[in-house]
């Protein structure tokens, strides 16, 4: 065993010096589920994309589903997973505007909770946990800040889903040098944001900024890697 640890450690540190990064994309989440043509009709009303549903008749049913502009997709199924259905919790879901999103589940006949944000810094309470604290206050977060407001849905065995409001990522959760939307509606809610900032710029300067281009560009780019924003 210590061989092996020192071999382990030498290969990490090779790596380490040499530079080498390995990429490893975090793409499939398990949920657990007691009735998988049930889960399955859930998911598909939301609108999620139906990417496999393999049964090979006798123990084993996978399912795959992809929300819209996500990178990771969710699986369940039968003998997929031995936790209890319904234990999944804390199950994020990111959107750059909160009520639209909300509205979109009530379109669907999907019972979602109201808009709510954390009390403070308190993190003990009544309600159920979520990674702010557990008192819910009702209404978006007062000064419309990211990651602050949320809206709580659960699938029919209770798996508990969270959306959460994101506009402006914190530094360093984007790789500034490889910028990406996960969907064209991402994308454009990104412009139609650096295009009411730009006009703000405009009347700063007080005249029509000839170069808005450069100066979306500079925005998004700093919106996404959390870096301070042009004025």
């Amino acid at each position: 065993m210590a061989n092996a640890t020192h071999e382990i450690q030498a290969n990490a540190a090779a790596r380490e010096a040499s530079g080498a990064k390995v990429d490893m994309k975090f793409e499939i989440v398990v949920i657990p589920v007691s009735d998988v043509d049930r889960a399955k009709e859930f998911y598909a009303r939301l609108g999620w994309r139906l990417d496999a549903d393999y049964d090979n008749g006798k123990d084993f049913r996978v399912i795959q589903f992809t929300p819209p502009g996500s990178r990771c997709s969710v699986i369940f199924g039968k003998n997929v997973t031995g936790a209890a259905p319904g234990s999944a919790q804390g199950l994020y879901l990111i959107v750059d505007d909160i009520e639209a999103a909300r509205k979109n589940l009530l379109r669907h006949g999907v019972e979602v909770s109201e808009v709510f944000h954390g009390a403070a810094d308190l993190y003990s309470g009544p309600d159920e946990p979520y990674l702010f604290g557990r008192i819910r206050v009702n209404g978006p977060d007062p000064e419309h800040r990211s990651y602050r407001s949320f809206a709580s849905f659960r699938d029919p065995d209770g798996n508990g889903w969270l959306f959460q409001e994101i506009t402006t990522r914190l530094p360093g959760r984007i790789d500034d040098t490889a910028m990406t939307f996960a969907s064209a509606n991402d994308l454009a809610s990104a412009f139609r944001r650096a295009e009411a900032a730009h006009g703000e710029h405009e009347k700063r300067i007080g005249q029509r900024d000839a170069n808005w281009a450069d100066w979306y560009a500079a925005y998004m780019v700093a919106e996404q890697s959390g870096k301070e924003l042009p004025q």
